[in-house]
This record gives structure tokens, C-alpha cells and sequence, in this order.
């Protein structure tokens, strides 16, 4: 089982080794650079520019990112304050139901029984 698994790993490895070119290019990441060490003035105008050009992207798309999250948190605060609303109203329906129980409660209730914590105390 062992040597099924090496062999396989074995073979994955030549397979992507075959895949790779023979040489590898550096690729230019996008981020800032230091621009001092130029040695022309069109070398380091043109490394400050890409610096200008990396920057404002990166503005850019957080503003836009951070725009994106507002709208959402907006989105979910009118949704939150529905919500409310609809508690609110049903906090009152209850509440005047209680009252008008209570009012029934007292309207029913006979006049001349005494309290019951006075009869406990004798």
C-alpha cells in the first residue's frame, strides 16, 4: 500500500516537473517599489509613476470594498428597524390587552371580598 502511494507521489512529481518550463521569468507584482535606487531620472520617473498607478488602485478598490459593506450594514439596519417597528406594535397590542383583562378583571370582581393578605395575617 506504502509503495502504491510512493509510486503514485513519485510519478505526480515528474509529471509536474515535465509541465514546468526550463526557465522562469520573474513576473512584475504589482505593489511599491523602492524608486531611489534608479540610476536615470526616466527609470525613477516611471517607477514613481507605477508607484502613483499602484496606489490609486488600491484606493480604489477599497473604496469600492468599503462602499460595498456600508450598503450591506445599511441594508441591515432598515431591515433591524422593521423589525422593531413590527415589536413595538405588538408590545402595545399586548400591553392594551393587559389593561383591558385587568379593567374586566375588576369589573367582574365582587366588591364586598376582603383582600386575601388580610386574612392570612389573623
Amino acid at each position: 500500500m506504502m509503495a502504491r502511494v510512493a509510486n503514485a507521489t513519485a510519478a505526480a512529481s515528474v509529471l509536474l516537473t515535465a509541465c514546468l518550463p526550463a526557465t522562469i521569468h520573474a513576473q512584475d507584482v504589482p505593489g511599491i517599489e523602492i524608486c531611489t535606487v534608479e540610476k536615470t531620472m526616466e527609470r525613477r520617473t516611471s517607477c514613481l509613476q507605477s508607484n502613483v498607478d499602484f496606489l490609486q488602485k488600491t484606493i480604489s478598490k477599497l473604496t469600492s470594498d468599503h462602499q460595498q459593506k456600508l450598503d450591506a450594514a445599511n441594508r441591515q439596519i432598515e431591515a433591524l428597524k422593521g423589525s422593531v417597528v413590527a415589536l413595538q406594535k405588538i408590545v402595545d397590542d399586548l400591553q392594551k390587552k393587559t389593561a383591558d383583562d385587568q379593567k374586566k378583571a375588576e369589573t367582574y370582581a365582587p366588591k364586598d371580598a376582603a383582600p386575601a393578605a388580610k386574612d392570612g395575617a389573623k
